[in-house]
This record gives structure tokens, C-alpha cells and sequence, in this order.
């Protein structure tokens, strides 16, 4: 077990990375059907071998420039405590309805028991319920790391998810923040800490940490106004004047779920927006100020106006390149979805080629996954790129590559 405790601390999207957790998908892609992807808030199927392909490049350049931390080796890690094991298999057996299971779970090796919490247990000698084929289903979209937990400040958060096929994923994360070694800071349920009506919905997806002072939010299918009430409950429980500012987002189609599919930081002065949501009135924005126990809040006209009323004059690179049709089609898989691990570095879909062509003339050398795993690109140049790396698979998921990762630790800003 990794004991090395991480401070864990997140003051912005784009401070240099130094840890980060991630879920290499595995079998438990290959539950998804026809007829269940739905329930598991897929679009389509996805081919796991491609799939893994395409995430080994991703993963071999997050190797580059941090410590890169596999959510699956950590739970076996705590699972190895016999308590631990009782305690995680009881809550999620209990949550699933599934008491039936709880003998069966714990009788299993620390190893075992993770893969299976994974990937879902499917055995000849359960007596199935509702025609369902697993007799504990598996957790397809873990691979989506920043949805169910994010980092906000020193704080690990836990999310209260929209939809109840991925709150086992909670109930994961929160074991392994609250009892793993290598966690030291304060984990916290927003919603469960603050949401006095106990129906208030956020997701990571859709926060974002600007600057120390400053987070945006989305609104729509995955985050509700209770659950950005609650990070407003939270946020005053911090030193200091903060700014919460939330964007309405469409409810339709699937590929608005989070703000980090319309909006996402790339460098101190730049940031990817789809023009069609951030810069369209249609879709409201409000500031709040907070400033000990009391909060302000005005409507105003945009996200970007927003955020310049706070010092954060950011050039805006758009998605399909100010191309209507081409940036619709590049915002469906994830053209505006990118992760950061330095100041105007940061990694992104290839498929997206006008996307990249609008990154290459704001100034962004355009370079290849495979050209930095092999050393013919050198990041610690600190020259500004977008590192593509191939996703024609991963994409078919519904998510880019900010969503497959959990960043802890990051370096600070000089704005």
C-alpha cells in the first residue's frame, strides 16, 4: 500500500499536475448491450480492446508529467482490512438491495473483490432478480473519473449523482478518500452536508475551479440549484471572498450533461468555449459573491463577462473553429472537453480536427500522443500544446479527457 500521504490541493484547472487518479476501462465495458445502454447512460456500445488501445496513450502521457494513481489498485489496497471489506460490501449491498450478495462479496480476496465491485458479479448459482442478468451489476462509466468526486481546494468532494446506476461509484471513492493512507485532507458530501431537502443533485463534471477564489458550476440534467446551494453553503465555510458563478446549460441532447462539455480552461489568458450555449443569452449565468455567511447573487450576461468582472480576462478558442456545423459535430464527441497539466498544456481528442486547427491558430503547437510517449516531443520544453491522442472509441462513451480524470494535487498559478 502506497502510504505517502498527498496534500491535497486544487486551486485551478491548469496548475501544473503533480497527482492524479485515474480508471483504465476494462471488462466491464463489455456488459454493455443493446438493450442496457441505456440504463447505463451510454449512446452507443464500445469495443474495450480499441478502446484500451486508445487510453494507453492517454495514460503513458499523464505518466509523463505526474504520479498517475489507478482507482483500482487503492481499493484493493483498503480492502485488504477485513473491516474496511465488511463495512464497503454492507453499504453497497444495502444501497443495491442486494443482502443476498453480502456473504458471498465478503468471502472474496482483497483483489477479487475489487475487480468484481468493478466489473460486476455474474454467477450461475444466483437467483436473479427482475430478468437482470448480473447479480451485482458492474460500474461501466467509472472510467469518467471526475463525475462521481472532484477536488475543490483542499477538500476532496464527493458528488451526489443524477441517476442511481452510478451512486455505487460514491460509495467507492469515499471509502478509499476517507480510509486510504494516501489521502490527507477533508473529504465532504455537499449535498449531504448542506441540501437541508435531500434532493439536491451535483456532479464534477460540471465544477470547475478557475483560481483560489473563484468556481463555476453547471446547471441542467446532472446538477440542480440544490446542489449548487449546497457548494454555496460549503464555499462559505472557506476564508476569504469567493465567487461561485453557474451557467444554465441545455437538457438536451446527452452531450450538455456537464459543463466541461461547453467550457474548459486552457491556459492563464485562454479557454475552449461551444459558442452556441456560452455565448447565447438563451442560457442564463449568475454571479454569487460570498463573503463569510452572506451571499450575493446577480444575474449577468455571460460566463466570460463573469469571470473578466473578476479579473479573468480569457480569450475565448472555439469549437469546429466558428464552424455551425462542424462545431456541433465536434462538441458531440467532446471537441470542447480538455484536461490540462500545465498552464497552456493540455491533452484532448485527435478527432477533432477543426477544433485543432482553432487551438493551432491561438497558438497551440499541435502534437501527437504517440510523438510524446516516444520522446519526439518534449513537454518540459513548457511550449503551449494540445496533446492529441486518438479517441474514436473512448468517445463513443460520452466523454473527453477531463472527465477520465481525477486530479488531487496541483501546483500554483501565477495569474
Amino acid at each position: 500500500m502506497d502510504s505517502q500521504p498527498i496534500n491535497v490541493s486544487v486551486n485551478s484547472e491548469i496548475g501544473k499536475l503533480q497527482h492524479v487518479l485515474i480508471h483504465t476501462p476494462g471488462p466491464e465495458l463489455e456488459k454493455i448491450t443493446p438493450e442496457n445502454a441505456h440504463t447505463y447512460l451510454f449512446s452507443d456500445i464500445l469495443n474495450m480492446q480499441v478502446a484500451q488501445k486508445e487510453y494507453s496513450y492517454f495514460k503513458k502521457v499523464l505518466q509523463k508529467v505526474a504520479q498517475v494513481h489507478e482507482i483500482g489498485d487503492l481499493l484493493t489496497d483498503i480492502l485488504r482490512s477485513e473491516n474496511v471489506k465488511n463495512g464497503l460490501v454492507d453499504r453497497i449491498c444495502k444501497a443495491e438491495s442486494k443482502g443476498f450478495m453480502a456473504a458471498y462479496l465478503k468471502s472474496l480476496p482483497a483483489e477479487e473483490l475489487s475487480r468484481q465491485l468493478i466489473e460486476g458479479v455474474y454467477l450461475d448459482d444466483i437467483t436473479y432478480i427482475n430478468n437482470e442478468k448480473a447479480a451485482l451489476t458492474p460500474v461501466p462509466n467509472l472510467f469518467f473519473m471526475r463525475d462521481a468526486s472532484f477536488t475543490m481546494f483542499d477538500n476532496i468532494m464527493i458528488s451526489n449523482m443524477a441517476t442511481q446506476v452510478r451512486a455505487r461509484e460514491c460509495m467507492i471513492l469515499d471509502a478509499i478518500y476517507n480510509l486510504h493512507p494516501m489521502f490527507e485532507t477533508k473529504v465532504v458530501n455537499p449535498v449531504m452536508n448542506y441540501d437541508i431537502h435531500g434532493i439536491g443533485t451535483v456532479e464534477g463534471g460540471d465544477v470547475q475551479i478557475i483560481r483560489d477564489d473563484v468556481v463555476i458550476c453547471g446547471l441542467g440534467a446532472r446538477t440542480n440549484m440544490h446542489g449548487v446551494e449546497a457548494l454555496v453553503e460549503h464555499l462559505k465555510t472557506k476564508p476569504g471572498v469567493k465567487h461561485l458563478i453557474f451557467q444554465e446549460l441545455p437538457l438536451t441532447p446527452d452531450s450538455f450533461i456537464h459543463l466541461d462539455m461547453v467550457f474548459t480552461m486552457l491556459d492563464v489568458d485562454k479557454c475552449m468555449v461551444f459558442e452556441p450555449v456560452i455565448m447565447n443569452s438563451a442560457f442564463k449565468t449568475f454571479h454569487i459573491t460570498i463573503d463569510g455567511q452572506k451571499a450575493v447573487g446577480t444575474e449577468v450576461p455571460d460566463l466570460l463577462s463573469a469571470l473578466k468582472s473578476v479579473g479573468l480576462d480569457l480569450e475565448p478558442v472555439y469549437c469546429g473553429n466558428r464552424n455551425n456545423d462542424f462545431a456541433a459535430r465536434e462538441q458531440w464527441h467532446s471537441g470542447c472537453n480538455f484536461f490540462c497539466f500545465a498552464p497552456g498544456q493540455f491533452l484532448g481528442y485527435g478527432r477533432n480536427q477543426r477544433t485543432l486547427q482553432a487551438l493551432n491558430k491561438a497558438g497551440f503547437n499541435v502534437v501527437t500522443a504517440a510523438d510524446v510517449v516516444n520522446g519526439k516531443f518534449d513537454l518540459s520544453s513548457g511550449k503551449k500544446c494540445i496533446v492529441a491522442f486518438e479517441g474514436n472509441e473512448l468517445s463513443r462513451g460520452g466523454g473527453g479527457a477531463r472527465c477520465m480524470t481525477m486530479p488531487v494535487q496541483r501546483m500554483a498559478v501565477e495569474w
